[in-house]
């Protein structure tokens, strides 16, 4: 089994990116001192308290299905195989990938001061994006290795080693940092002027290309080539990974053995169309999708739905996860009464 998922990326991030990223936004120490203020959701009182307690709930389950995914995984030595270790780095990453926006999000709900400073937005933004990169790109490793499962199911063991696995996830992380980094240096150049309004519940790339107040074409053109990069290598490998995954399917003659070979793809399949759903336009071109009032919903779906129905979809389409769960929540109970 790999080391611990992300262990070694999070040590190398809480000893070394913030560092990284003073360096970055000291580029221009006039930009230091402003405060953005964001819009949220513009309702009433009454409503942004509805609001806070829905997505509270959202947060905390979110939480708590992909925790129990690690745990189950970790605990269960029968789902000790690369398809279970990508999974739990995917449960792994998005407890982060949640944890930048909600909290601040809740916060917002119950006060009048909307107001965040520009380093706290530039540093939501770097980690916000590099979790979003690394998703991308985990996502197509989790559609390689089923390929290789089902596509050449003799060599998988061989092909898929631990040493491997842990490299390809390595990677993951570290492309998701690097190409941040990228978009952080010119992004965080920028001029805002005064207390720019964004509308919006948190920092994202196409509010603050839009509230800049100098021509930010340059920083536009760099993000939008490297979301391209992101976006699109991974597809690729992910759509050649499927259709040759169909094919093989479609070769096997009993229709048990395809219902089963199939199974095993079904739910990362429908995790992968979630995800490259809400967030293949938006990050296409963002200045463009921000003029649009839509912007919002479509932003609450990646950032706060999808992470809730990713577990449940895994749990749901996976027998051993489920049993593994079903494991691991009724020991830990039968452990708490006994040492209660």
């Amino acid at each position: 089994m790999p080391d611990r998922p992300g262990r070694r990326v999070i040590s190398y991030i809480t000893e070394k990116m913030p560092v990284m990223i003073t360096k970055v936004l000291e580029v221009d120490n006039h930009t230091a001192t402003i405060y953005f203020i964001l819009l949220g959701f513009p309702t009433r009182p009454a409503f942004q308290l509805f609001l806070f307690f829905v997505f509270l709930a959202i947060y905390l389950l979110t939480l708590l299905e992909n925790a129990l995914i690690i745990l189950a995984i970790r605990s269960d030595g029968q789902l000790h195989k690369p398809m279970y270790f990508f999974l739990s780095n995917l449960s792994f990453l998005e407890l982060w990938y949640v944890t930048v926006i909600s909290p601040k999000m809740l916060v917002d709900f119950l006060s009048h001061d909307k107001t965040i400073s520009f380093n706290g937005c530039m540093t939501q933004l770097y980690f916000f994006v590099t979790f979003v990169c690394t998703e991308y790109i985990l996502l197509a490793v989790m559609a390689f290795d089923r390929h290789v499962a089902i596509c050449n199911p003799l060599r998988y063991p061989v092909i898929m080693t631990n040493q491997l696995c842990g490299t390809l996830a390595g990677g993951c992380w570290l492309c998701g940092l690097t190409t941040a980094m990228i978009k952080m240096v010119f992004i965080a150049r920028l001029r805002y002027c005064g207390k720019p309004h964004i509308n919006h519940y948190f920092c994202d790339i196409s509010p603050l290309l839009n509230v800049s107040c100098e021509d930010s074409s340059q920083a536009e053109l760099v993000d939008f080539l490297l979301a391209l990069m992101v976006i699109a290598i991974p597809l690729c490998v992910v759509v050649t990974s499927y259709a040759t995954i169909l094919c093989a399917i479609l070769k096997i003659p009993s229709s048990q053995g395809r219902q089963k070979a199939f199974s095993t793809c079904a739910s990362h399949l429908t995790v992968v169309i979630l995800f490259y759903s809400t967030t293949l336009f938006t990050y296409a071109r963002p200045k463009l999708m921000y003029t649009y009032n839509s912007n919002k919903v479509v932003s609450v779906l990646y950032t706060v739905i999808v992470p809730l129905l990713n577990p449940i979809i895994y749990c749901l389409r996976n027998r051993e996860v489920k049993a593994a769960l079903k494991k691991t929540i009724f020991c830990k109970g039968s452990s708490f009464r006994e040492d209660k």
